[in-house]
């Protein structure tokens, strides 16, 4: 694998527009350090609204300086983990961040005092008109705000915990190393993050197969250490969310998000309503393939031959003719993406795996991936410029205060552009393999989104209601959880290897609780949007609305502007039609 300086220029994303070096970060993280004491003039005083929007603006200003920063160091660290500099820059940010937090602590717990008729009013006073959904927060919040020598302490501990996550990104990224595999030939391949699905699509069946039992095979022979760190994770957030008087950690992140616990349990509901649909996805699939047995190396062997290389320059031409239904100001942003160096393209020696968009206000978005020109690298790209649109657009349309959306629609822009893509190739699919290749790819992945995603939130359902429960939690535990949603989600329709049952250990997102149902509820909206997009020439103008909405409403009534209702079960119902039509041509192809 290429070290970093081997890769072009151009195939590197520019983090100037976050930070020019090194020594301009020191120096800026430096002075908002030094700015943190300001808001001692503040506490006690936030009673008279003068001093309240002042102190709320200097807040607003120093969180939009050093966001710029943290991103730097962050995304520094990503392209390259093993880069001493941006380890420190990222423990130096993370330093400050806890002293940001202690510093600013006063200020909800203050405001959370005010009696509800003045948090109204604020919500109505012209001048804090950026604020209003701040203040609605608090106001939402104030069972959950502790006083003020609480919220200090739990500011001070922030600074002790949440090390799992980068534990297992460093582990995963830069610790973990695999040995050769063998194909049917006896030909022996390198083994790594990025090559891993490339292999797993193989048409050889001993390469997949062996690519499977090395790669779970290793996590597995760390699976005690990644059993305990995932066990702190769960911890953590059982804790804190009791702390904070929630009921359970998944009330909390629930309640986090403005997502009624109706949508939670109809997604639950209508996955296993539903069930049948990849029952017989792979049925129709060990047909297609001539297999006696279907195995879970087998889930995403190709079931037609068709040439998918693509170059880079070629993936964003397909892209950009895949949305030209969004019109020609979200294509122009795809080559402002691409001129202005937003994208991170190549796998380079210790970069992270994987794909991901990034964030904050006063700077265009920036996309990672590690394309090699396969037909998953096209939609990773796809999905990623997805998130990064909704920011743009998000950030020219809304101040500061309500530019951030929340990660249950944010998936939901990504995804309409993969959507989007895949309707895309359908249209202009020549053959019958063709066809038949893409309508596989939407099946594949609407069991990887919204099937495998919900039986993982029901792992970590399981994970967090042990511990609230004072049930022990243990690496034989979780893989035995792991094993048996296995069965309940796809019984009797694809076999397991003996070293799936560590693959619960392989997801990063876990270390970010409740997040993964959230893939569901975004492919199954997209569907919908992506329908309507195609269908409806006036519909285009409501989902750019939604873009550009950006967290100025609770996530249920943005979906609303997209005309997309999830408290609704009829919109799962009419969600889970569309996979069927696909499952239809799948069958007919």
């Amino acid at each position: 694998m290429k070290a970093r300086s081997e890769i072009a220029q151009e195939y590197k994303w520019d983090l100037t527009k976050f930070c020019a070096n090194e020594q301009d970060f020191y120096q800026r993280l430096k002075d908002v350090e030094s700015q943190l004491e300001v808001f001692a003039q503040y506490e006690g005083k936030l009673s008279d609204d003068e001093m309240l929007f002042e102190c709320l603006e200097k807040e607003m200003s120093l969180v939009k300086e050093f966001s710029l920063l943290a991103m730097y160091a962050e995304l520094s660290f990503t392209e390259d983990g093993a880069s001493r500099s941006a380890q420190e820059m990222t423990e130096k940010e993370n330093l400050v961040a806890a002293k940001f937090t202690t510093a600013t602590s006063f200020i909800d717990v203050e405001i959370s005092r005010f009696e509800d008729e003045k948090l109204k009013a604020l919500q109505n006073n012209a001048k804090f008109a950026n604020y209003k959904r701040y203040f609605e927060g608090v106001l939402r919040e104030k069972a959950h705000t502790l006083d003020k020598a609480e919220e200090l302490l739990l500011s001070k501990l922030s600074e002790c915990f949440g090390a799992e996550a980068t534990n297992f990104d460093m582990f995963s990224d830069t610790g973990l190393k695999f040995d050769d595999i063998e194909d049917s030939n006896g030909k022996k391949h390198p083994l790594n993050q990025s090559n891993y699905l490339t292999y797993r699509q193989s048409e050889d069946r001993e390469l997949r197969k062996n690519a499977s039992k090395e790669m779970l095979g290793k996590y597995g022979q760390f699976i005690n250490f990644l059993s305990n760190n995932y066990i702190s994770n769960v911890k953590q957030d059982c804790v804190f969310a009791k702390l904070r008087k929630y009921d359970s950690a998944l009330d909390r992140a629930l309640f986090d998000e403005e997502v009624s616990r109706k949508v939670y349990d109809l997604l639950i509901e209508k996955v296993g309503q539903n069930a049948e649909i990849v029952a017989k996805y792979h049925k129709i699939k060990q047909q297609l393939l001539g297999l006696d047995e279907l195995y879970t190396y087998d889930s995403i062997a190709p079931v037609a031959k068709v040439e998918t290389k693509y170059t880079y320059q070629e993936a964003i031409d397909l892209i950009k003719n895949a949305v030209s239904v969004l019109g020609e100001d979200y294509v122009s942003l795809i080559d402002k993406a691409q001129k202005e160096r937003w994208i991170d393209v190549f796998a380079n020696k210790n970069k992270q795996s994987g794909a991901f968009s990034a964030s904050t206000y006063g700077a265009t978005p920036v996309v990672l991936t590690n394309f090699e020109g396969d037909l998953d690298g096209v939609f990773a790209l796809a999905h990623e410029l997805g998130h990064a649109m909704h920011s743009y657009y998000a950030y020219q349309n809304q101040p500061i205060q309500t530019c951030e959306y929340v990660i249950f629609v944010a998936e939901v822009a990504s995804i309409v552009n993969e959507m989007l893509l895949l309707k895309y190739l359908l249209e202009n699919a020549k053959t019958r393999e063709e066809k038949l290749y893409f309508v596989d790819y939407f099946l594949r992945e609407m069991k990887a989104a919204v099937f495998v995603q919900t039986m993982l939130s029901e792992f970590e359902c399981f994970a967090h209601k042990q511990y609230e429960s004072e049930e022990p939690l243990s690496a034989d535990l979780l893989c035995e959880k792991y094993q048996d949603l296995e069965n309940k989600y796809f019984a009797g329709s694809i076999k397991p290897i003996e070293e799936n049952k560590y693959a619960w250990a392989t997801y990063s997102h876990f270390y970010t609780s409740f997040y993964v149902y959230k893939y569901a509820t975004g492919f199954l909206s997209a569907n919908l949007i992506a329908d309507k997009l195609k269908n409806e020439e006036s519909f285009v103008e409501k989902y750019k609305k939604f873009l550009s909405a950006g967290g100025s409403q609770d996530p249920i009534s943005l979906l609303r502007i997209a005309e997309c209702d999830l408290e609704d079960e009829q919109t799962f119902d009419q969600a889970f039609e569309v996979c069927r039509k696909y499952l239809k041509l799948f069958e007919e192809a």
